[in-house]
């Protein structure tokens, strides 16, 4: 005689269901704010989980307002606009990707230029990696510049003066010197906190204020900016695209800024991917 069938296992409740995914989406909000900023690789790595799980999480997320997401990541909630993160956490925070993007955009500065650089982390690796230059004069208010540079890439460092900021490291006062009322350079090489189809922006006022200075007394502008920048509207406002020369990131930017950056003539450079023999 054979066993009577065995009885269906339970169907698993909304709270089985959701359970995990809700534990892991509240972990993953609490690392993107913790972090400032993350990649979808970054947390498919941390979490373990395919990229289109990953993805839904980010939108899940975003809906709920706590986090932002950016082409090919997310960022802490309160970033767009009014969040500043510390210094060591932008520097940390897609390093290898801003040493790509600097060392790229050395290869359109050329020897004996005057280059003025505002703050930031990805200009900081963008000093860094003008070993291949000589004869330079720059102008910057970026107090972690002067020591970074290569020896041999200069032969004059200035220093802006004004108040100084401890969290990015940096002097906030007027483009110029007490003995002169206005500068000139060849070149501004300039970071942003978001770009969006209303150009280039940062996250406080003042320092919006000395960059766009710097673009004003130089005769080309360089930005430099990692593809979390893109989609987002920072508080200050800095630049248009029409005012600027060349954009050097990591990735394509999305099709909308593409199309406004080619019909305002801006060059947009990729930096090449690291090569596994490369250590820098």
């Amino acid at each position: 005689m054979s066993s009577p069938p065995l009885p269906p296992p339970p169907s698993p409740s909304d709270d089985d269901v959701t359970a995990l995914p809700a534990l892991r989406q509240n972990q993953l909000a609490a690392t993107v704010n913790e972090r400032g900023q993350m990649t979808v690789a970054e947390l498919v790595a941390q979490f373990g989980v395919s990229r289109d799980t990953i993805r839904r999480d980010l939108h899940a997320l975003e809906q709920r307002g706590l986090l932002v997401r950016t082409h090919g990541g997310a960022i802490a909630a309160d970033t767009r606009v009014t969040r500043e993160i510390a210094l060591n956490q932008r520097m940390d925070a897609q390093a290898d990707v801003k040493m790509r993007i600097g060392r790229a955009a050395t290869a359109l500065i050329r020897d004996g230029e005057t280059l003025i650089i505002n703050g930031g982390s990805t200009t900081y690796y963008f000093a860094t990696a003008l070993g291949e230059r000589r004869q330079l004069m720059v102008v910057t208010n970026n107090l972690r510049i002067p020591p970074a540079l290569p020896e041999r890439a200069v032969r004059v460092i200035y220093v802006l003066g004004g108040t100084y900021w401890g969290n990015p490291q940096v002097t906030i006062g007027p483009i110029g010197f007490a003995t002169t009322a206005r500068i000139n350079a060849d070149t501004a090489v300039i970071g942003v906190t978001g770009i969006s189809l209303q150009g280039f922006s940062i996250a406080r006022l003042e320092e919006a204020a000395v960059s766009s200075g710097m673009i004003e007394v130089a005769r080309r502008t360089i930005i430099l900016a990692d593809h979390t920048k893109f989609q987002i509207a920072a508080f200050a406002h800095l630049a248009g695209f029409d005012g600027v020369e060349h954009l050097v990131t990591d990735v394509p930017p999305p099709p909308d800024i593409a199309a406004a950056l080619d019909r305002a003539g801006v060059e947009v450079l990729i930096a090449p991917p690291r090569l596994e023999s490369d250590g820098g």
